[in-house]
């Protein structure tokens, strides 16, 4: 087994995502070309890093058609290798649960995947979305705080971004 990895240009403020596959399905993704990212991951898979275009290439254009706005979903197999316990739970439930277009507070994506409530579960998650190996795909950037936008791990205007590309909010004016 091994992690084949590529870089897929973004528009906006991501610039680009690195983007790891194993035999299994879609284990990473990473906001820029960040090469120290995938070297990690492969140690923690104990799997050589590859260059396969073939392996990437779903993942690759699954990408890029969701950020030209003409894919809504996802149907890559995902490799939840990177992910354990509870952590896994929050983001298949998020994955589940949250669909495009729709946004969820830390607190109510505790509740959905069996956290319980309150301040320590809706902190958890945000840890866990912090954390999440596969953004985008899994899409933490639809997790936001009861009081406004949260943090965001590719940066607040890459989150503000793909929120404006799914509808959740009005994109910023170009003034540039």
């Amino acid at each position: 087994m091994s992690l084949a990895v590529t870089v897929v240009p973004a528009p906006g403020p991501i610039g680009a995502l690195t983007v790891g596959v194993t035999a299994a399905g879609l284990a990473l993704v990473g906001f820029g070309a960040v090469p120290e990212l995938t070297r990690r991951a492969a140690a923690r898979l104990g799997v050589p890093v590859v260059d396969d275009a073939g392996a990437t290439a779903e993942a690759e254009a699954q990408l890029a058609g969701y950020l030209a706005g003409e894919r809504r979903r996802f149907t890559l197999p995902l490799d939840w290798s990177l992910t354990a316990g509870s952590q896994r739970r929050v983001l298949q439930a998020l994955r589940d649960s949250v669909p495009f277009g729709a946004t969820v507070t830390y607190g109510e994506l505790a509740l959905r995947a069996a956290l319980g409530g309150g301040h320590t579960a809706a902190r958890g998650v945000g840890a866990v979305m912090g954390s999440n190996p596969i953004p985008v795909v899994v899409p933490c950037h639809r997790v936001l705080a009861a009081d406004g936008l949260g943090g965001f791990g590719g940066g607040r205007a890459t989150k503000e971004w793909l929120l404006a590309l799914e509808g959740v909010l009005t994109p910023a004016l170009d003034l540039g």
